[in-house]
């Protein structure tokens, strides 16, 4: 069984999650698929796929205008929760500690945290990716795990790019982040990988070793394309 979630990001429509539903009803697969819609879609009905948001508050409550807390979440039916996207982290300045938070409340609100690691391109070409994969691993995932949390390692400079890591490159990075998951006592938690990952590529990337499943993006809002990949994950 292999992860499937597709993270739409600020796009889509309720008329699109509905037909990606019905598009979906018909799989015949043991790969789990969830979708990670925004705010606004969360409360959407379906018996097809979980659902889940892509970002949630480090606050229960309180006077933090435009938040979301792992509560209010937990009320509209979100099984899952993407945190320390690439995007956060650029866009918003987040930290390894501001992820670690953020996953910590979605846990104790019974949400599935995905926790997104990666380096940059500097990084890449500095030769600090396993560095700088490790920190982020032992410091956004909360102390004493009891339930399920997810990794996701995303490279930050293929992202959007249209890049695809080499298959070599993919597993190493899996690789890293499995030993320091079983360092940390948390041996067998699923990794994910995710960039630039389409149909025609998903096959490849999931047969890797300790590639648990995928982070999509852009190709997430296309149904047929999404089937697709959900089918083609090994």
């Amino acid at each position: 069984m292999k992860f499937v979630i597709g993270n739409w990001k600020m796009n889509g429509s309720r008329a699109l999650l509905r037909e990606m539903i019905q598009k979906m009803r018909d799989i015949k697969s043991e790969n789990r698929a969830v979708l990670c819609v925004p705010f606004t879609m969360l409360d959407e009905k379906n018996d097809v796929v979980a659902l889940g948001a892509q970002d949630v508050s480090t606050h229960e409550r309180g006077a933090y205008t435009g938040e979301i807390s792992a509560s209010m979440l937990a009320e509209v039916g979100a099984k899952y929760v993407i945190v320390g996207h690439s995007e956060r982290r650029m866009y918003h300045d987040e930290t390894n500690d501001i992820v670690r938070d953020k996953a910590t409340r979605a846990l104790e609100n019974g949400i599935t945290p995905i926790i997104c690691v990666g380096e940059t391109m500097d990084e890449k070409r500095a030769g600090k990716t396993f560095d700088i994969i490790t920190a982020a691993v032992r410091e956004s995932v909360p102390s004493d795990v009891k339930d399920t949390i997810i990794i996701a390692y995303e490279p930050r400079w293929a992202i959007g790019a249209g890049i695809t890591p080499t298959t070599a490159e993919i597993a190493e990075a899996h690789r890293v982040i499995a030993d320091t998951l079983a360092y940390m006592g948390l041996d067998g938690t699923p990794i994910l990988y995710g960039a630039s990952v389409n149909s025609g590529n998903v096959g490849e990337i999931t047969a890797i070793e300790h590639v648990d499943g995928v982070l999509v993006g852009g190709a997430s809002l296309k149904p047929d394309e999404f089937v697709s990949i959900i089918h083609s994950a090994k």
